[in-house]
């Protein structure tokens, strides 16, 4: 189809429908006639699509040769960027949740976690014992958990969904009081929820027990040999390591929770409203990940857990059309840097991807590892740190504020 062309008649359009708002910035048009103040949101070099913020909340896209060179010059300078809808820093200490309910003008801000099943959540909610979320906000320990009577807070603008091979386990708003058990989900949708005026969806879509070399392997991953033997590339089998690109019936194959968590999840955001009421709209602002007990038992996939790391980020991306989609993963709480052996060769492949200190450049302001070991209070992934919940609620936090830190760029 031939793309209208861009007249001035509607190049005044988009600039009256544009005002100033949090971050704006100044935009002039191809010719150099024209200008307008809009908030930076993405760019898309692929396909030349830019997307700025309106003041009532509404996105507005359009083609990047609607503008001048040096416009052209900032894209290309700020591409990977995705605001998220942040319009504020998160504090040192997570403020106690308002009450008050999401800007429903803009779209929400989907958040999907993954992993197996420390991402799932066994740390102890109730009871008077060391360990327990109950007995750490007695303890002064996370103090916008619960109100001035000791009940559990709730954030209004927070979703806190979980499914599981497409079946639906949780699907209420973000608070302890909803949970026998919790994961990271807490600390991560108190952190988002405070520096995001958007709606925010946290999506979890795991199972335990499940290994990256295998049974998370993302699509683009090929096979390759080891120990005398092929072994499977994505959707590949031990019979046929190559597979056919196609899933594979009444039989278990690599990349299939990895297919059924990505479905899991997609089912869900193709009914946004059950999941988010009023909620219209939605946009993948990031991937949260913590794994790796599994593969740990298994001297290849721990070999190769950076090269499926890396392929896996990249594929998420790509399946949920999110180019610019944060990532952010925590390493397992009982390996210490300097680790050696498999558990060490994990860890070097989880901080090998973070932006910041990791090797890759193309993940330079989009991906961070949390280095957990400080954050855990004993035990270890395969116990599920004997279920305290203050080592699962610590991560959580660090996963939050790791991803608030990537949206805020």
């Amino acid at each position: 189809m031939k793309k209208k062309p861009f007249t001035l008649f509607r190049f005044f359009l988009l600039c009256s429908a544009l005002m100033n708002g949090v971050q704006a910035r100044t935009w002039t048009n191809a010719d150099g006639t024209k200008t307008f103040e809009a908030e930076f949101k993405s760019y898309d070099a692929k396909r030349g699509q830019v997307v700025v913020i309106l003041s009532n909340g509404r996105t507005k896209k359009f083609n990047k040769s609607f503008l001048s060179e040096d416009d052209i010059a900032f894209l290309k300078k700020n591409g990977n960027r995705t605001s998220g809808g942040i319009a504020k820093a998160l504090p040192a200490e997570i403020p106690d949740p308002d009450g008050k309910e999401a800007d429903m003008s803009k779209p929400a801000q989907v958040f999907i976690l993954m992993g197996q099943s420390n991402m799932l959540g066994f740390g102890h909610v109730a009871g008077d014992k060391n360990g327990t979320l109950q007995n750490a906000t007695k303890n002064s320990l996370y103090p916008y958990l619960v109100d001035e009577a000791g009940a559990w807070t709730a954030r209004k603008d927070v979703r806190n969904v979980r499914v599981m091979n497409f079946k639906d386990y949780t699907n209420d708003w973000m608070s302890p009081s909803n949970s026998k058990n919790i994961g990271p989900e807490m600390g991560i949708g108190y952190a988002l929820g405070e520096v995001i005026d958007a709606p925010v969806l946290i999506l979890k879509s795991c199972i335990g027990n499940r290994s990256l070399g295998w049974d998370l392997l993302p699509p683009g991953s090929e096979p390759y040999e080891a120990g005398g033997k092929t072994v499977p590339g994505y959707r590949g089998t031990p019979k046929n390591p190559k597979g056919n690109g196609e899933k594979v019936e009444g039989e278990w194959y690599a990349g299939k929770q990895y297919d059924d968590d990505t479905d899991s999840a997609k089912k869900v955001l193709e009914n946004l409203s059950k999941y988010y009421p009023g909620a219209k709209e939605y946009e993948i602002a990031g991937f949260i990940f913590w794994q790796g007990d599994k593969d740990r038992y298994d001297a290849n996939n721990a070999e190769r857990y950076e090269v499926n790391l890396v392929q896996f980020i990249k594929a998420l991306r790509q399946d949920f059309e999110a180019p610019n989609a944060k990532f952010v993963c925590a390493s397992l709480g009982q390996t210490k840097k300097g680790a050696g052996g498999n558990e060490g060769a994990i860890l070097k492949a989880q901080m090998a991807v973070d932006g910041e200190s990791g090797k890759y450049d193309d993940f330079e302001g989009n991906v961070a590892t949390v280095y957990s070991h400080p954050l855990s209070k004993g035990g270890s992934s395969n116990g599920h740190y004997s279920g305290n919940a203050e080592t699962y609620q610590n991560i959580g936090e660090a996963l939050g504020r790791a991803m608030a830190k990537l949206l805020a760029k």
